[in-house]
């Protein structure tokens, strides 16, 4: 009797305390740390909805990066050695995401980052993939808009050289740019945490600039066009997906006001009904629209747990061959296929701050820019 209770115990206890880690990699303090607060809050919206796999227990294990790429590598090496996690969400810059995908690829443990779109991130790596679109493809979107929509003839680009995102946007844009609409390029410099913008911004109204462009990260975006609205430019802003936070708005104020920046996602354009059902869930737990990171931070973890089931497997190996496989996964920030490199194909949104809010103008898809 007592070796047959025993064994019961220890059947309970299997099933009770066996569990499945996900890690969780994301900025959660430092220089866009509002980022990984609307991502988390993405990610554990869907893990109210979903929390088990294969019959047990998802627990996620959060790791912060402080915005640091170094940080970011320790991070990853933590959450595959000590926490024995079996995938990883995360980063959301690109400079960070590379930096911990050196770690993820080498361990081979799948990688999913959220807002990554630098082409490095998954190149040449068969462990690292994303729920994004990638710069390439944005950076095309932003100059068919800025030379067909916009009619621009002359933009200055403030450029941040320490983020690889930035670097990669530019080029990517400008490629586009000068090819197509023979348009004159002003590449100005900065770095990340840079409150101080006055000598770039003399340069782009000296080059008469009907579009000023931002490559980097909300925080630098809004201060910047504070100054050049300060300093009586007129012309046209846009952006790319760096500038999609709330924290834009809030610290920009009237000086972000018409600004233009693509995006992953817009509460406005959701269609489909998990789409729908997402945006009510997510105002009821938070009593607020999601943001673009809340959405991919969502369809990272949905997706992962997709290629879990899929993989019917515990083991890393098996759920990255399931997550390089994805077809036509419906997340909340539209359908997602993994191509064979890792990269999600997608749509690029425009977005244009209107009235204080994010408003949506347009879809670009990559049909639209062969």
């Amino acid at each position: 009797m007592k070796r047959f209770l025993l064994i019961l115990f220890l059947i309970f206890s299997i099933f009770v305390f066996s569990e499945i880690k996900i890690g969780v990699l994301l900025p959660l303090t430092g220089g866009i740390s509002a980022f990984g607060d609307w991502t988390k809050k993405g990610i554990e919206l869907a893990y109210s909805q979903k929390s088990t796999v294969l019959g047990e227990k998802i627990t996620l294990v959060y790791a912060d990066t402080r915005s640091e790429k170094t940080e970011a590598a320790n991070a990853m090496a933590r959450l595959i050695d000590k926490e024995k996690v079996v995938a990883v969400i995360g980063e959301i810059a690109s400079s960070n995401s590379i930096a911990a995908a050196e770690i993820a690829e080498a361990r081979k443990v799948p990688q999913v980052a959220v807002t990554s779109t630098n082409p490095l991130v998954t190149q040449g790596k068969k462990f690292v993939s994303r729920v994004c679109f990638i710069d390439p493809l944005q950076g095309t979107a932003l100059a068919e808009f800025a030379g067909k929509t916009l009619k621009a003839k002359k933009v200055a680009i403030l450029v941040d050289i320490e983020q690889d995102y930035s670097v990669g946007l530019t080029n990517y844009f400008k490629e586009r740019f000068e090819k197509k609409y023979k348009g004159q390029i002003l590449e100005v410099r900065y770095k990340s945490g840079d409150q101080e913008f006055s000598a770039q911004l003399a340069q782009a109204l000296a080059f008469n600039s009907d579009v000023i462009m931002f490559t980097g990260y909300y925080n630098e975006i809004a201060l910047a066009a504070q100054q050049a609205r300060a300093m009586g430019y007129k012309g046209y802003f846009i952006a790319g997906d760096g500038a999609d936070a709330p924290e834009l708005i809030k610290i920009g104020g009237q000086a972000v006001e018409g600004l233009y920046f693509t995006t992953h996602y817009v509460p406005e354009a959701a269609k489909t009904k998990i789409a729908k059902d997402f945006v009510e869930a997510f105002k009821k737990k938070y009593n607020t629209l999601p943001a673009m990171n809340a959405a991919l931070g969502y369809d990272a973890y949905m997706l992962i747990v997709n290629a879990i089931e899929r993989a019917k497997s515990k083991d890393p190996v098996k759920i990255n061959e399931a997550i390089r496989s994805t077809k036509g996964f419906q997340g909340v920030s539209g359908n997602i296929d993994i191509d064979e490199n890792g990269n999600a194909v997608k749509d690029v949104i425009i977005v244009q701050v209107k009235g204080g809010k994010f408003t949506y103008v347009t879809t670009i898809g990559p049909e639209d820019l062969k």
